[in-house]
């Protein structure tokens, strides 16, 4: 189970938010979203716990759990969105895009 980890300090790293959940069950993988252009953390994360019962016994028990004075907002997190933005690359309304060989 995927979930959202959000209003997390800025300085807060992957290794302090795995023992985090550790202690509800076993982790398989903690990623920190980052800034693109920064490399800054952005404030929320990502925590996959393999067993359902322990990652919601983990959302539960973290409910209301405070990390440098910050309340920490934890919730199953939602389906992955497409966001690329479909199109010809930039040519307007004209579509298309790309070479065309006249043989």
């Amino acid at each position: 189970m995927r979930i959202y980890v959000g209003n997390m300090p800025y300085n807060m790293s992957g290794d302090e938010l795995r023992t985090l959940f550790e202690s509800y069950g076993q982790v398989d993988s903690v990623s920190i979203i980052t800034d693109r252009e920064t490399g800054r953390p952005r404030g929320f994360g990502f925590v996959e716990m393999g067993n359902e019962s322990e990652a919601r016994s983990a959302i539960e028990g973290l409910a209301e759990h405070e990390a440098s004075g910050r309340k920490l907002n934890i919730n199953e997190a939602r389906p992955r969105v497409d966001r690329r933005g479909g199109g010809g690359g930039g040519r307007g309304n004209f579509g298309g895009g790309g070479r065309r060989n006249n043989y």
